[in-house]
């Protein structure tokens, strides 16, 4: 008799989620399973809106951004009654496993649907904050990582036209890692992030100096999560440094996007791990990508461990203070 598994995404959409889709119908009916997507996250497992799925359901999917299935952050799956829900309408499609692409707090939703009713789960880490314990690499980072790429390359042009200082800002909530890997690849000036501390005077002279020197724009890369807002860091410019400034707030545009090679492949792979180990009855893990390589984590270990960001790429920030300029 065939099994029936399910997927959805849960949270945040991320490039790379489409790609995931058509390999989970592909590989599920390699392995004689029956898939099925839920769609819109948590709401459609309580809503039932859950349906089998086909080949002809990922025809042409594979370089979209964002989901076909949808997905949703979904206050109703904190309430016990509509989890229960949620099991019912996966037990009456006799479905008995499935698959949650998502972030932090979708897992531990997850968690708790498995401690409830023990449906057997593989977590995807599919987020563009990258703030996953646990994993190096969470699905959709890469597509993002580029569109920040072209849109601070884009910006630059205009910066080096008008001599100015232009603020842009990433997303990332309280994790910087969007941040300082653009920093990092972008040749920007200055970077801050929510998990270094940082002082504007020490840049003042320095600046001031570069200017004196002939740099005619500066290019400022600050994550959401910092302290201060993007409008006080061009002021500081304006004041401080005495250059003409502009804010970018780059929003919602670096989650969308045709997929980078780098998400397909990482979305191929995913799903092939996340399916395996569920056919091999680890029932309760988070698929991690690390530096040795694909690795099944339990998930107590990954939603109750805070995240770090990775300490070599922190130590890569160089503020004038930092080096006694």
């Amino acid at each position: 008799m065939k099994q029936n598994i399910a997927i959805l995404c849960s949270g945040g959409d991320v490039s790379g989620m489409n790609p995931a889709l058509k390999r989970f119908v592909e590989y599920s009916l390699q392995n004689n399973l029956t898939p099925y997507f839920v769609y819109d996250g948590y709401e459609g497992l309580i809503d039932n809106n859950i349906h089998k799925a086909s080949y002809c359901d990922v025809s042409g999917i594979i370089n979209r951004g964002g989901t076909k299935i949808g997905s949703a952050r979904s206050k109703r799956f904190m309430q016990k009654k509509y989890r229960n829900i949620a099991k019912q309408n996966l037990d009456a499609l006799h479905v008995t496993m499935l698959i949650v692409l998502g972030g932090d707090g979708s897992f531990r939703g997850l968690h708790q649907f498995y401690k409830e009713h023990n449906i057997k789960f593989c977590g995807i880490p599919s987020t563009i904050d990258n703030d996953i314990s646990g994993t190096d690499y969470c699905l959709g980072v890469d597509t993002a990582l580029n569109m920040i790429k072209f849109s601070i390359d884009s910006i630059r042009d205009t910066a080096s036209s008008f001599k100015r200082a232009f603020i842009i800002e990433t997303m990332g909530n309280k994790c910087g890692y969007l941040a300082l890997v653009s920093h990092l690849t972008s040749g920007s000036e200055l970077c801050l992030i929510p998990e270094t501390a940082y002082n504007l005077n020490a840049y003042e002279q320095k600046f001031k100096q570069e200017i004196q020197n002939g740099r005619r724009y500066f290019i400022a890369i600050v994550a959401e999560g910092i302290n201060e807002d993007s409008e006080e860091i061009a002021r500081w410019f304006e004041e401080k440094i005495g250059i003409e400034s502009r804010v970018n707030v780059l929003g919602h545009l670096q989650r969308g996007g045709n997929p980078t090679v780098k998400d397909r492949l990482m979305a191929y792979k995913f799903i092939t791990y996340a399916i395996d180990a569920l056919l091999d009855n680890k029932n309760e893990t988070i698929v991690c990508y690390t530096k040795e390589g694909f690795r099944y984590k339990e998930i107590d270990a990954v939603v109750n461990t805070p995240y770090q960001l990775d300490e070599e790429l922190i130590k890569f920030i160089n503020s004038p203070e930092a080096t006694g300029d």
